[in-house]
């Protein structure tokens, strides 16, 4: 008699943009509205239906509450809140309410990171034009490939939902990038990869583990941009692994932070400008 299959849920989504140079190829990285680093980051959820159930809850008893009555974000034709939760657009009452509630959710988090500046600097100095390099594709893909790579083995079955960005899906590409993460492995570890994944593009309001990968990543994101780290110091657990790839100071792949090397503020290496 079979087992039940035993599947693994994944959520990916972004933060930062991937804007390096104006009109004119002038780095502008470092100037206001533009990200200093942009992050993909990973959400395992082990249970995806209680993650839907607690955060429709919270949702519900916010939106109930006198206290938010004519907030425009909380108002069903804003789409914000009232749809999903969203970390730079909810309130900070609202993001107090949803970084209480997601340790319950035992989420493991894994996230790559690449610093801006440093990666325009490498163009410049490659005298590579800017304007024939698919800077976002690439770099999007090749950190899917970074994260995936030792996740794909542990489980019968794999689904994974992207987070979605306008009209386009990019399915294809998708699908690509993890096959390349499974090959990654094999080479690695000559161990096979090969399970049956499932790969989904949905916006946030379809999957609640979108939502909950975005407040992950909005921390992560205030610490390296912002150096502030008390949003990030409520979430430190769940965050298995992150890639500092642009931080060779101490070897040419970059800083890794888990279990065995905490990423701290005091430990991080400051963000240029």
């Amino acid at each position: 008699m079979h087992g039940t299959v035993q599947a693994r849920h994944y959520y990916v989504d972004e933060a930062g943009d991937m804007t390096l140079f104006d009109k004119r190829g002038t780095v502008i990285v470092m100037t206001p509205g533009v990200s200093k680093v942009f992050i993909l980051g990973v959400a395992m959820l082990p249970q995806p239906e209680l993650a839907r159930e607690y955060l429709d809850s919270l949702r519900a008893d916010l939106l109930a509450d006198p206290y938010f009555a004519g907030v425009p974000s909380m108002r069903e034709s804003a789409r914000k809140t009232a749809s999903c939760f969203h970390a730079c657009k909810d309130l900070s009452e609202v993001r107090y309410h949803v970084f209480r509630l997601l340790p319950r959710l035992k989420a493991r988090v894994f996230a790559a990171i690449r610093r801006k500046s440093l990666m325009a600097e490498r163009i410049v100095a490659n005298r590579r034009d800017y304007r024939n390099l698919r800077i976002e594709e690439i770099v999007y893909d090749d950190l899917v490939k970074r994260v995936f790579r030792n996740l794909l083995h542990k489980a019968d079955a794999n689904r994974i939902v992207f987070a979605r960005k306008g009209k386009s899906a990019r399915s294809e590409a998708l699908g690509a990038a993890i096959e390349r993460a499974k090959a990654n492995f094999e080479r690695a570890h000559g161990k096979p990869s090969d399970r049956p994944t499932r790969i989904i593009s949905a916006f946030p309001r379809e999957f609640a583990g979108l939502q909950v990968i975005d407040y992950y990543l909005w921390a992560l994101q205030r610490m390296y941009e912002k150096e502030e780290d008390r949003f990030y110091n409520l979430l430190a657990n769940d965050y298995r692994l992150i890639m500092d790839l642009d931080n060779r100071d101490s070897n040419e792949y970059g800083e890794y932070y888990s279990d065995s090397n905490p990423l701290t503020l005091q430990k991080m290496k400051p963000v240029a400008g």
